[in-house]
């Protein structure tokens, strides 16, 4: 359990949550258990409101949650945080501490907060389940810290102090920018995380089924195995993943790798970072919403009638030991 100290720059009022999703409920139940007032701001009526309601909550409006606090965090989808910054702006008053989860719209100038506020930021590096769950086993997901406006020259405090509500001293937290952390996280989102590996899986499937094998061998040699890789990675980095592949893999490794991920591949990452940092992706995402979504409609509709994706959803139903996996994300998704 976090010590009281530890959360004492931000336990003289109220914390608010605006936003009851996966991070939302995550923040707002891991600060309660860390002995904070928590308010919990929702649509009246909608999923979060009564996501709240069962967990014991007493769920206002945004704006009223603000009001009533003396740091809010909002933790609504990038998109949506323009409109949920207008509902809750009348009622954060001089020093009070604005907290968000992703650079997003402050950095990209979505929102503007007065200036008679502290604009802190505080991003834990997993997803709300992992969050939640590592706090209750006695562990915490490390986090980012920035500060980008200090009114009450106690900003980074109470940063600090809501990573350790969230449980984050005890995985550490590293100091950063908005910019930073907005910046890198789109990168690695796009270039690493999601789209370079969904491309590079997506692409070594098609490759194997247009030589003429069968997909269901492709599948398992390109997408299943990939865990077992990432996990070796995400334990114990590069040498870890060394030390338990074969030296026939090790081999391939160093000598086929730099051909498929190589110089060309390096300059495609820097036009992508390039459109972060200028802020072409921003607006082109902006624009798409604005427009309905219809192109990321369509992509998306695209991915999910890929053939991996009809081959693997046929696999993975004769693969039991995946069913606690299943369920966790569904539960992730709906909340």
């Amino acid at each position: 359990m976090t010590l009281k100290s530890d959360t004492a720059a931000i336990a003289e009022k109220p914390v608010a949550i605006v936003g009851y999703g996966s991070q939302g409920r995550a923040h707002a139940l891991n600060l309660r258990d860390s002995g904070l007032d928590v308010r919990v701001g929702a649509r009246p009526g909608g999923g979060g409101w009564n996501k709240a309601k069962a967990d014991g909550f007493d769920p206002v409006e945004p704006g009223e949650a603000a009001a009533q606090a003396g740091l809010t965090a909002l933790l609504t989808p990038d998109m949506a945080q323009p409109e949920a910054f207008a509902d809750i702006r009348e009622g954060l008053e001089a020093g009070d501490a604005l907290l968000f989860a992703h650079g997003f719209s402050v950095h990209f100038d979505r929102i503007n907060p007065p200036p008679y506020l502290d604009v802190i930021l505080v991003a834990p590096k997993g997803p709300g389940d992992l969050v939640r769950r590592e706090y209750e086993r006695g562990r915490g997901v490390p986090c980012l810290r920035a500060v980008h406006q200090d009114y009450s020259c106690h900003a980074g405090s109470k940063a600090l102090a809501y990573a350790a509500g969230l449980g984050g001293l005890r995985g550490g937290v590293i100091d950063t920018t908005f910019k930073e952390e907005t910046e890198t996280d789109l990168f690695g989102e796009q270039a690493v995380l999601c789209g370079g590996v969904s491309e590079l899986v997506r692409l070594g499937f098609e490759t194997l089924v247009e030589a003429g094998y069968q997909p269901e061998v492709a599948y398992f040699e390109c997408l299943h195995e990939l865990k077992l890789i990432v996990d070796l990675l995400h334990e114990g980095g590069l040498a870890k993943m060394h030390d338990f592949i074969s030296e026939t893999a090790k081999y391939g490794d160093f000598v086929s790798g730099p051909r498929i991920i190589n110089e060309e591949t390096r300059a495609r990452m820097k036009e992508v970072l390039k459109d972060i940092q200028d802020g072409s992706f921003a607006r082109d995402w902006i624009l798409e919403n604005q427009a309905g979504l219809t192109r990321y409609n369509k992509m998306w509709q695209a991915d999910l009638d890929h053939q991996l994706e009809t081959v693997g959803a046929k696999l993975r139903a004769n693969m039991p030991w995946l069913e606690g996996a299943r369920d966790a994300s569904n539960k992730e998704a709906a909340e």
